[in-house]
């Protein structure tokens, strides 16, 4: 199964630019693999906030946006607010199914 790793925490002061990475491998974020980001509130289930890499469903702030180089995927939040923190994970699908990393604290 593919691996994806993410930093453990963020940290970041209101209305701070923040990014969360998000890095695989040449065979998959790197090769034909999009990607998504996930956040979760306590008690609640997993929101998408963007999906295709860089697509954002209706309704999310524009404050977020993914993008992807290589191996690497990033989730920007553009003026981090109080609400944003939350567990975020990322995603990566292929033909051969999703992986999945350890949900990642912003706080």
């Amino acid at each position: 199964q593919s691996v994806l790793t993410q930093p453990a925490s963020v940290s970041g002061s209101l209305g701070q630019r923040v990014t969360i990475s998000c890095t695989g491998s040449s065979s998959n974020v790197g090769y034909s693999s999009s990607v998504g980001w996930y956040q979760q509130f306590p008690g609640t289930g997993p929101r998408t906030i963007i999906y295709y890499d860089s697509s954002r469903p209706s309704g999310v702030p524009d404050r977020f946006s993914g993008s992807k180089s290589g191996s690497t995927a990033t989730l920007t939040i553009s003026g981090l607010q109080a609400e944003d923190e939350a567990d975020s994970c990322c995603a990566e699908y292929q033909s051969s199914g999703s992986s999945y990393t350890y949900p990642q604290h912003l706080r």
